[in-house]
C-alpha cells in the first residue's frame, strides 16, 4: 500500500519547508489534499489519522481533499498543498 506512506512523507514535507521558513506547524492555516483515488483515502482513514497525529500532532488548520485524474510523478498517489502564515 502505497498511500499512507505517501500520505505521512507529503505531510513531512510540508512541514520541512515551513520549518525552513522559520515557521511552526501551528503556523499552517490551509492544507490541500489531492489524491488520486478517493477509495484508497477513505479504505486506510484509520492509518491516514494515525499518520497525520504522528507529523501534525493536534493542529487541524482549515483542510480540503480533492480527487484528480493523475499527479506529475507517475507512482504518486497523493500530494499535499498548505498556506501558513509565519509572523
Amino acid at each position: 500500500r502505497r498511500f499512507v506512506p505517501q500520505f505521512e512523507q507529503s505531510l513531512r514535507n510540508v512541514v520541512a519547508v515551513v520549518e525552513a521558513a522559520g515557521g511552526k506547524i501551528e503556523h499552517i492555516g490551509r492544507l490541500t489534499i489531492y489524491v488520486v483515488a478517493k477509495r484508497q483515502y477513505k479504505a486506510d482513514q484509520k492509518a491516514v489519522g494515525e499518520a497525520y497525529r504522528n507529523v501534525m500532532g493536534r493542529h487541524f488548520p482549515a483542510m480540503a481533499l480533492l480527487e484528480i485524474k493523475s499527479l506529475l510523478e507517475p507512482e504518486a498517489v497523493v500530494e499535499i498543498d498548505a498556506t501558513a502564515v509565519i509572523p
